[in-house]
């Protein structure tokens, strides 16, 4: 399963999940939404507000959670 994570500089939530990911020993991909204009339309598309947006397989969702990144271990 591939997991993305969108994210933007700066962003505590953000740094937080992908953290959270390498300390579970999970390989991401971290696309900034600055750089990106295709992945911003993306997440937009999906309804998203806030970052990060994490795309795991056919489950996605918004902001840190912990819950949710330990049910991907």
């Amino acid at each position: 399963m591939s997991i993305i994570v969108y994210s933007k500089p700066a962003c505590v939530q953000c740094t937080a999940t992908t953290r959270a990911l390498e300390a579970r020993g999970l390989p991401y991909e971290l696309i900034d939404l600055t750089e990106d204009d295709t992945a911003f339309a993306h997440v937009s598309e999906l309804g998203y507000r806030q970052l990060p947006v994490v795309v795991a397989g056919k489950d996605h969702w918004a902001g840190f959670r912990p819950d949710l990144i330990g049910r991907l271990a």
